[in-house]
């Protein structure tokens, strides 16, 4: 799947796109017909990265109540011929996910677009799912022959069928459908037998009860790896197994053997045994593993500074600070920034500079993007660091992710003097629901006349979390709005 495109922070469609709350505002404002063609380009053209840590339905679902917008955009999308070839769920899963919403909210053009793209289209499942929430026993009962139709009655076809039952994620449907037909009722029984015999059918090789054997296994390939030993991920996962059976067979007797693997041993038993010393916070796991990450193999490295991450105790943090010292050289190195990964996590408020500075020259070379950049934004809000508040402010408006401006918001709460009566305005028209519930929280509600009635529609809606709800309630029915 293709990283989608975003378009600036200050347009309508970036806007929407990041799912801002003044992306609302602004769609609410401007020519209808530009908001609707960016939130139809949102919905038929997904704009997250990770649509599991990130919200859009309602968000997209509430503006198109607002704007009372046509779904011709979003039935055209679901019956593209695209649908036939193309079956990554991620196609049409976030405008499954707003019509069920909009279903929700009395749309019935909603209801029908998703009641005819479970019997017809490649995504039946998750659209079934959303009519499980919201549709009638005899509309869900009248599609069972739709779906069934989709699962030949052989041998295979039947597998299958058991397969969607499990992997439902609503099982109303198929209880419904149990009562009236005798291959959903069989495959309702079957189904959790198949999972038993496959955990019970698990093949493999073990390793032995002894150190060397579990060194040994480390390093063995998996089977179908198809990189061999040398496969990164299969060396990986071996390695961190045989971690844990180390723990159950090491005897006081076997240390030497565990550190002179963890500094030359071979690249799963060297990894097995660094990750074993980490984990029993040995004294000698520090050195060790600043060793690996000078390593020439690449694995070796990877692993180290993973394992960093793993490490805890004032001692570590000593190590973790030098090794994060720019003084010493080592602050821009790979790591360098594992340190100070592990400062940003469990360092004191003595270590705020060095994650701040670290936030600033992540975002200097990376950008508002990088796996590591929401560590770094914990933590300046866990040290409320308020010399961050100027960076944070940046990766709020500019960061695509959606999950990544909920935490700059969460660390602008506590290092902004200025975020109640600022952002957490903004925030409450918020697309992730755990930045709308801080900003229930935290805002002013004196001096804005948008505030009030922003929360009184959010304690009306019942699509609403309950923690957000709970938020809302609370401030509303306070004395102190202040």
């Amino acid at each position: 799947m293709f990283e989608p495109v975003i378009a600036p922070s200050a347009s309508l469609l970036g806007l929407l796109q990041r799912g801002r709350g003044d992306g609302q505002l602004h769609a609410l404002a401007a020519d209808r017909a530009e908001a609707l063609a960016a939130l139809e380009e949102c919905v038929t053209s997904d704009p997250r990265s990770d649509w599991q840590v990130e919200n859009r339905s309602l968000y997209y679902a509430r503006l198109y109540m607002e704007l009372e917008a046509p779904l011709s955009g979003l039935e055209q999308h679901l019956h593209d011929p695209a649908d036939v070839f193309d079956q990554d769920e991620g196609r049409t899963g976030l405008a499954l996910a707003v019509l069920g919403h909009l279903a929700a909210y009395g749309r019935r053009d909603a209801l029908d677009l998703l009641r005819g793209y479970t019997a017809v289209g490649t995504n039946w499942a998750w659209a079934l799912d959303e009519l499980a929430l919201r549709d009638d026993d005899r509309s869900l009962l009248s599609l069972a022959p739709a779906v069934l139709a989709r699962f030949p009655e052989d041998e295979r076809g039947e597998a299958e069928l058991r397969a969607a039952i499990r992997s439902a994620y609503e099982p109303r449907p198929w209880r419904l459908w149990a009562a009236q037909h005798p291959r959903v009722a069989a495959a309702s029984e079957q189904s959790p037998f198949d999972l038993w015999q496959r955990q019970l059918n698990r093949s493999g090789v073990t390793p032995g009860w002894s150190a060397a054997d579990v060194f040994a296994w480390a390093d063995q390939a998996e089977p179908g790896s198809e990189g061999g030993p040398f496969d990164s991920g299969a060396v990986a996962r071996r390695a961190a197994a045989a971690a844990r059976c180390l723990a159950a067979v090491v005897r006081p007797q076997d240390r030497d053997a565990v550190l002179d693997a963890a500094l030359v041993g071979a690249p799963g038993a060297r990894i097995a045994a660094l990750r074993y010393l980490a984990d029993q916070q040995d004294p000698s796991a520090p050195a060790l593993i600043e060793a690996a990450a000078a390593d020439i193999d690449e694995r070796v490295v990877t692993a180290a500074l993973e394992l960093v991450g793993r490490m805890r105790g004032p001692e570590v943090l000593g190590h973790a600070r030098r090794w994060a010292d720019p003084d010493s050289g080592g602050a821009d190195s790979a790591l360098g920034e594992a340190a100070v990964q592990l400062l940003a996590d469990t360092g004191e408020p003595c270590d705020g500079p060095l994650v701040v500075a670290a936030l600033r020259r992540w975002l200097s070379v990376r950008g508002v993007s990088g796996a590591g950049i929401g560590t770094l934004v914990d933590g300046v809000g866990r040290l409320a660091a308020v010399h961050a508040v100027p960076a944070l402010r940046h990766i709020y408006g500019e960061a695509a992710s959606s999950e990544l401006r909920g935490r700059a918001a969460r660390a602008l709460a506590v290092t902004d003097p200025h975020f109640a009566r600022g952002i957490a305005v903004e925030c409450l028209w918020d697309c992730e629901e755990t930045t709308r519930e801080l900003a229930a929280r935290h805002v002013t509600t004196t001096g804005d006349v948008r505030v009030l009635e922003r929360l009184r529609r959010l304690a009306a809606d019942p699509a609403e979390e309950a923690e957000v709800h709970a938020a809302v309630r609370g401030r509303l029915t306070s004395r102190d709005r202040t």
